[in-house]
């Protein structure tokens, strides 16, 4: 049974830092793309960055680009999502998902073609 086990949210001021892992069980991961989604309450979950399974290419959605920074160790089944530099608008519940295909070229940025998600963890930027 594949899991994904999400740690590393919190409370932080406006420019600080978190750095968010995943650590997954169930699966060879080092086969499959791997991203981060984040959702606040009345909103669809919505992408923001993708590392494909061999760590070569990653993609961001525009509002996290130069902020954010997606990584993964293969040894440990881990994803890990960096961020700085946090604003207010950041504060979501955030989730990592894997891609359903091996070796796929680019990670997609469409919630459909994950087919198995961790459950959450919550991050929120206050002042």
């Amino acid at each position: 049974q594949v899991q994904l086990i999400e740690s590393g949210g919190g409370l932080v001021q406006p420019g600080g830092s978190l750095r968010l892992s995943c650590v997954g069980s169930g699966r060879v991961f080092s086969l499959y793309a791997m991203a981060w989604f984040r959702q606040t309450p009345g909103n669809e979950r919505e992408f923001v960055a993708g590392i494909t399974w061999n760590g070569g290419l990653t993609i961001y959605t525009d509002f996290v680009k130069g902020r954010f920074t997606i990584s993964r160790d293969d040894a440990y089944n881990t994803v890990y999502l960096q961020m700085n530099s946090l604003k207010p608008e950041d504060t979501a519940l955030y989730y990592c998902a894997v891609d359903q295909e091996v070796y796929r070229a680019v990670p997609a940025k469409g919630p459909e073609v994950y087919d198995f998600w961790g459950q959450g963890t919550q991050v929120t930027v206050y002042s």
